[in-house]
């Protein structure tokens, strides 16, 4: 089970005006689940993603990039905008060569079809096994299905429908008013394994009602990744299918036209926080995680160095092992921040915490440090390690899980 994770529940996820969802089960890899899932946006609709800087990428993110590039280029009255999402769980499409391109275009084509729009018009997806050919067919057969389904109340099931070896689906909701206009937002997300900043396996879906300009909802998704989805580790694998979307609806009254408005700013929080609430339950879920850490690193001289450092702790099977066993062995910590690669760290000055205890001091054990004090910390569900480098006045927080015997059970069983 997920750490400290509920359930989220279906009427508390808010339907978001101007998209409608709906799925199928076309058995793609198991029967009798949820796996293909469809996204109808409203013309009015914006779209702008992150994805993979895996250079193996997969074929549906070189296809979804390239259809958002296109839409970008050709936005105006007379273009054409991203009109749906095409989603399937069950199989990556990723190594797979020309093939790939090949079928995920071929489902593309399908859905455009029965949706009276180009090809160009939708973004497709993938999430699975790799390097096996996509069984397009059976996408393409479960699309009828998934469109006479198309509702805008429909978020849970969404959020079943990406779901791999995630526990739980991942699902939020929120409502704020910005410059005295109410937006509603609603947000999925997948993902349990091969996670890893700069994206992994994971994707994420979040609406809003707002009406954003393309070049203002660029700069938010990146912003919204940045302090979320980019800020959490399990295992230190980048994916080759990550994707994170943000699908700005136009149907509310709310209007942004620019960065520069003071309603940008609240909008960015929001879509921020919602954003980390999800990129969280990831964590939270990590294949067979048992506990929840926050791993912030302060007093930096800048955030990048702050980052490698929160990174290297949070990528370390020696700590992330000490944490699933509750050992304070807590050499492990320091080791991973010193092969960082900040090359002038000085750790005569540096200081380490778990949660109110203090471990190190000056770069070494705190002399008034107990080793029950770190055992009962550890023995926590959720831990933040803290780590005070003093350089300066930069800070970066990374979030992450331990590793235990069910992490390499479940990657040892996956194909089965």
């Amino acid at each position: 089970m997920a750490v400290n994770s509920p359930l989220p529940i279906a009427a508390d996820l808010k339907p978001v005006a101007g998209i409608e969802i709906g799925y199928a089960e076309a058995g793609i890899k198991k029967p009798n689940r949820k796996d293909v899932l469809v996204m109808k946006l409203a013309p009015t609709a914006t779209v702008a993603g992150v994805f993979t800087l895996n250079r193996f990428c997969a074929a549906p993110v070189q296809i979804s990039k390239a259809h958002l590039a296109a839409a970008r280029a050709n936005s105006g009255a007379s273009g054409k905008p991203i009109a749906a999402l095409l989603v399937n769980t069950g199989n990556a499409n990723a190594g797979t060569g020309e093939l790939g391109l090949s079928l995920a275009n071929e489902t593309c084509a399908a859905l455009a079809a029965q949706l009276g729009v180009d090809a160009a018009q939708i973004l497709p997806f993938s999430t699975g096994v790799i390097l096996e050919p996509l069984p397009a067919a059976k996408v393409i057969a479960g699309l009828p299905q998934a469109i006479a389904g198309l509702k805008a109340d429909n978020w849970y099931n969404a959020a079943e429908a990406i779901m791999t070896t995630d526990t739980q689906p991942k699902a939020g909701s929120r409502t704020v008013t910005i410059g005295g206009h109410t937006v509603t937002m609603t947000g999925i997300s997948k993902g349990a394994g091969m996670i890893k900043p700069n994206m992994a396996t994971m994707l994420g879906y979040l609406a809003f009602d707002a009406k954003v300009a393309q070049p203002v909802l660029d700069q938010l998704v990146k912003h919204a990744a940045d302090h979320s989805f980019n800020c959490i580790t399990i295992d230190g694998d980048t994916s080759t299918n990550d994707s994170f979307m943000l699908i700005a609806t136009g149907a509310g009254a709310l209007e942004i036209t620019s960065v520069e408005q003071p309603e940008y700013a609240q909008l960015r929080d929001a879509v921020t926080e919602l954003s980390l609430f999800l990129a969280q339950a990831i964590v939270r879920d990590g294949e067979g995680a048992t506990k929840f850490m926050s791993i912030i690193v302060e007093e930096g001289a800048n955030v990048e160095e702050c980052r490698k450092i929160a990174y290297s702790i949070g990528h370390s099977p020696l700590v992330k092992t000490a944490f699933f066993a509750s050992d304070p062995n807590l050499g492990r910590i320091l080791a991973a921040i010193g092969y960082a690669g900040v090359d002038d760290l000085d750790v005569s000055k540096l200081n380490l915490y778990l949660d109110d205890v203090w471990v190190a001091k000056n770069g070494g054990r705190n002399p008034d440090y107990k080793e029950e004090d770190g055992q009962r910390i550890m023995k926590q569900s959720e831990i933040t390690v803290r780590v005070k480098l003093a350089r300066g006045a930069a800070t970066a927080t990374v979030y992450t899980c331990d590793l235990s015997h069910d992490y390499v059970s479940i990657n040892a069983d996956y194909r089965s």
